[in-house]
């Protein structure tokens, strides 16, 4: 071992060496470590101590390194880089040993058709990892991330405080959801038939006001008006009630309920955009760019299936309002 260790050479001590050279100045130093200029002067007598001759002189009102200073800066810095890479590099991430838990927000419309296929991913590539799903909507999201009770989230949402990165992944349109057996009407369905029919809606804020009418300005006959999409499904089966819900709703609950069936809408209703949100801190983080990724991809596959299937994805854009502000207010309020 070389004998310097027993000179008790503290090795921060070239990392002050390496800041005072950059800076050609005691306070700015002082400045860029956080530290007071007599604990900075302090550092160079002890450094100098050590090593044995002067490694900087006086140049005017500031002061530049020596020759012996030189010789040392140029063997010093690359290795006091290469210790505070390996000192602040993140943990390397392997998803099949990783038992992580991620804890993501979900609105209701992407819960039920996102959460099944993701767990099936992660089943096959990250066995260990686990997810707790919270329910999220555009109100709460932000609050959701910014206090960390969600990793990541699913959902639509308005302005959000600094901080945050956003990615759509997914813009759906809206169909009318009915049981054939009991709601009869000639095909493709006419506006004055929908609006003969009563309605079940989807509202969080309570009311019997949605979509329908903020966009087409007209009022429905509703029957009934819940709090999220989890029951639509049943609600409507066996009645004669009409359900507004989105397309990527409306095809996981039909998968489920064969006798339901869906038909266009005779009337332009913008999608919504739903969008990945996480903090910006978590930009970098392996284990969360690996969620966010797997559920992007699940949103394409999605996008990509409905294509083949003939239900091609609303153009972005396509049947919104002359005001896009109006349309993504009343795409978040209800169905």
């Amino acid at each position: 071992m070389n004998e310097d260790y027993g000179r008790n050479l503290d090795l921060n001590l070239l990392r002050v060496f390496v800041a005072v050279a950059d800076c050609e100045s005691v306070t700015a130093a002082a400045g860029r470590l956080y530290l007071t200029q007599p604990a900075i002067s302090a550092a160079l007598r002890r450094l100098t101590e050590a090593v044995g001759v002067p490694l900087f002189t006086r140049r005017g009102r500031g002061i530049v390194l020596t020759k012996r200073g030189e010789d040392l800066l140029t063997i010093v810095r690359p290795h006091l880089a290469a210790l505070l890479d390996a000192a602040l590099a993140p943990e390397p991430f392997d998803p099949r040993s990783s038992d992580h838990t991620f804890r993501i927000g979900f609105s209701d419309v992407n819960e039920a058709w996102l959460l099944p296929p993701l767990l099936h991913v992660l089943r096959k590539e990250a066995p260990r990892m686990r997810v707790v799903a919270i329910p999220v909507q555009f109100r709460t999201v932000g609050a959701a991330l910014a206090s960390r009770q969600v990793d990541v989230a699913v959902t639509v949402a308005d302005e959000l405080p600094p901080g945050f990165k956003r990615r759509p992944v997914y813009e759906g349109g809206f169909v009318c959801m009915f049981d054939p057996r009991y709601a009869r009407f000639p095909l493709p369905l006419r506006e004055r038939d929908y609006f003969a029919y009563e309605h079940v809606i989807v509202s969080y804020n309570g009311d019997l006001r949605g979509i329908v009418e903020d966009m087409v300005r007209k009022t429905r006959s509703v029957r009934c008006s819940v709090s999220s999409f989890h029951n639509i499904g049943a609600i409507v089966e066996g009645s004669g009630l009409l359900a507004t819900i989105p397309e990527v709703v409306a095809r996981h609950i039909c998968s489920e309920r064969p006798r339901l069936q869906t038909t266009e809408l005779p009337f332009a209703i913008a999608g919504t955009a739903m969008e990945l949100i996480w903090s910006v801190a978590d930009d970098d983080n392996p284990a969360n760019r690996f969620i966010r990724d797997k559920i992007a991809a699940i949103a394409e596959s999605e996008i990509t299936m409905r294509q083949r299937s003939g239900a091609s994805p609303r153009a972005r854009g396509k049947g919104r309002t002359s005001s896009r502000g109006r349309a993504t207010r009343a795409s978040r309020r209800d169905r």
